[in-house]
């Protein structure tokens, strides 16, 4: 009877972890290019901060591929 709105939660979870993944991606990539024009070492917190969305890029990644090998009964 609910199977429709599990669906659609599904789906609507799946697109909030991809915004995550994509705002997750940018700044890294930003903390990155903004590093290499400097043309010197980041400073501690900027690797730091770097690896910390590493991790968090990870962990986004794994829930998705979860969400979306998870069972339709699951869903």
């Amino acid at each position: 009877m609910f199977s429709g709105v599990g669906c659609f939660m599904a789906q609507s979870s799946e697109a909030d972890l991809d915004g995550l993944l994509d705002r997750l991606k940018k700044a890294q990539r930003d903390l990155i290019v903004t590093a290499a024009k400097a043309g010197t070492l980041p400073s501690d917190g900027a690797l730091r901060k770097i690896s910390e969305l590493e991790g968090a890029i990870a962990a986004t990644e794994a829930l998705l591929q979860e969400e979306q090998h998870a069972p339709q009964a699951r869903r």
